[in-house]
């Protein structure tokens, strides 16, 4: 699994990586910007403080998250590819 970790983190190059966000993606990154940006303008230094670590926590979560999802996937696809092989090993 450690070989997945390194290339999630982007520790291995890919030999195919589509840079452009999808629309969608995009409008959304904007939205959430732009309402942390109006939040913080209301708020004092020690609330700032305090949603910059939430948020940060947020984003660590996030990520792990997401890592355990390309793992999951990476699996499941493997063992569809080796079913799928002796499915067709066995109609041969």
């Amino acid at each position: 699994m450690r070989l997945l970790e390194e290339f999630w983190y982007g520790n291995i190059e890919p030999t195919e990586y589509d840079t452009n966000a999808c629309k969608e993606y995009r409008e959304v990154l904007c939205l959430i910007t732009r309402n942390e940006e109006k939040l913080q303008a209301t708020m004092t230094d020690e609330q700032k403080e305090l949603f910059s670590r939430y948020t940060d926590a947020v984003r660590e979560y996030q990520t792990m998250a997401e890592c355990l999802l390309f793992q999951s996937k990476r699996k499941i696809n493997g063992r569809l590819a080796r079913r799928e092989k002796l499915c067709h090993t066995i109609r041969v």
